[in-house]
């Protein structure tokens, strides 16, 4: 197995934080850009998303704090890597998340093909 360059850990950093950012989260044109076609996601609420779910959500305001903590990129084999990470958003208190997502790299650039979150215990 190939390791992953600084580049592409680099690169992989900044589009799972864009996932935490309003103006690439809610812009359709660059999530489609970044989403596999078969994404779906279990929210931190339990339930299942699909793309369609996920490109629907109403425009708002996110209060996640940066750098994401404990961001590892896992690599499974030279196109495949899992990200997980520690996420802090404030809604009307603070809650703290477990995150993960599956990242896939195709001739184009990386796509994200499943993500999950769950509460701390």
């Amino acid at each position: 197995m190939v390791a992953l360059d600084n580049y592409d850990k680099q690169k992989l950093q900044e589009i799972e934080a864009s996932l935490w950012k309003q103006e690439t989260r809610f812009n359709e044109t660059y999530m489609r850009s970044i989403l596999a076609e078969d994404f779906f996601e279990f929210g931190r609420s339990g339930k299942v998303y699909s793309i369609y779910v996920f490109l629907s959500a109403p425009n708002q305001e996110i209060r996640a704090k940066f750098p994401l903590k404990d961001f590892v990129v896992h690599e499974i084999d030279e196109r495949v890597v899992l990200i997980t990470y520690i996420i802090e958003v404030k809604y009307d208190e603070i809650e703290i998340g477990n995150r993960s997502s599956l990242w896939i790299k195709n001739d184009i650039g990386w796509k994200l093909k499943f993500h999950q979150g769950t509460r701390p215990s």
